[in-house]
């Protein structure tokens, strides 16, 4: 009886942690007013005032513009604030003939899957990593903070790695809205400090190369959430092309899914997860070449929303 209630259990767990993969890809997030939020322009025309008054908002809630360090990105541009000052949402570039596209990997790990990794799971996946170096992808990886503190020098070799930029995937990777696949619910109160636990996280680790973009876990927003991380000073990043790596067993089936889903100026999402997501690095090598053969550039995220 004991055996089969502990499989249950295991049974539950990883269904939830297969609807919160296949969330970071499913688009979920459903926001009403908040949609309107993706109006923003970049900060980038903003005055020296509003900058400096942005800056000092940075430092105080812990963002990586409160400590720059030499090789971090020269202030990465933001999108202005939505109506009522909600988070601003970007899902692809509003410049739609320059054949640029940004690679997104999520590097997802909850706050209580420590136990499952120090038995063998692997969540990182250091062979994409290595490939996206050898093809000279410039990528932006979006990191939970339990990530960063499972693999530290990980996060610290991809965050000072001029190719690479880490972006906020929260700390523990539960929900900031819900219902959001199962995932255990943050507050707002919960949810500001969770974004600031990665940030800090990612410091820790060492990373330099860190930028104020934001991705829900699940995909999983709504104006409540925007408005929770409007102190934040953060961007939140959507996506328009699935790529369904998680879980899936044919890197073929999932090139395919992104080289007919990739237009100018697309963000895909994809998963630097070995253990969830372990055909991702084959399926990379065959969608680099085919893009670049197409005449679509790789770019960071960081240089879209700079569009």
């Amino acid at each position: 009886m004991t055996n089969s209630v502990r499989k249950v259990a295991a049974a539950a767990a990883t269904a939830v942690l297969g609807a919160a993969l296949a969330g970071c890809g499913g688009g979920a997030g459903t926001p009403d007013a908040g949609r309107e939020a993706r109006m923003g322009t970049p900060a980038a025309s903003a005055s020296a005032s509003a900058s400096a008054s942005a800056s000092a908002s940075a430092a105080a809630s812990g963002s990586p513009a409160a400590s720059p360090q030499p090789g971090a990105p020269a202030k990465p541009p933001t999108m202005a604030p939505g109506p009522n000052g909600l988070t601003p949402v970007f899902e692809r570039a509003k410049q739609q003939t320059d054949k640029t596209v940004a690679l997104t990997f999520d590097a997802d790990m909850t706050s209580d899957q420590g136990p499952r990794a120090a038995d063998g799971e692997r969540f990182d996946n250091p062979a994409l990593i290595s490939t996206l170096r050898t093809l000279k992808v410039p990528s932006t990886i979006f990191m939970t903070g339990r990530w960063a503190e499972e693999y530290p020098d990980q996060a610290k070799s991809i965050g000072t790695d001029p190719n690479f930029e880490i972006a906020n995937h929260s700390y523990s990777h539960h929900a900031f809205k819900s219902p959001c696949y199962g995932l255990p619910a943050l507050d707002a109160a919960a949810a500001r400090a969770d974004v600031d636990r990665a940030f800090a996280a990612f410091r820790q680790a060492g990373a330099v190369n860190t930028v104020p973009y934001f991705r829900f876990p699940g995909g999983c927003y709504d104006d409540q959430a925007l408005r929770a991380l409007s102190t934040a000073k953060v961007t939140a990043v959507q996506w328009d092309v699935v790529s369904g790596d998680a879980f899936a067993k044919d890197p073929g089936a999932v090139a395919e899914q992104v080289l007919t889903g990739v237009k100018p100026g697309s963000v895909v999402v994809m998963h630097c997860t070995r253990s969830a997501a372990p055909v991702t690095e084959e399926a990379i090598q065959r969608i680099v070449p085919e893009l670049r053969k197409r005449g679509y550039r790789f770019v960071k995220v960081s240089e879209l929303i700079g569009k």
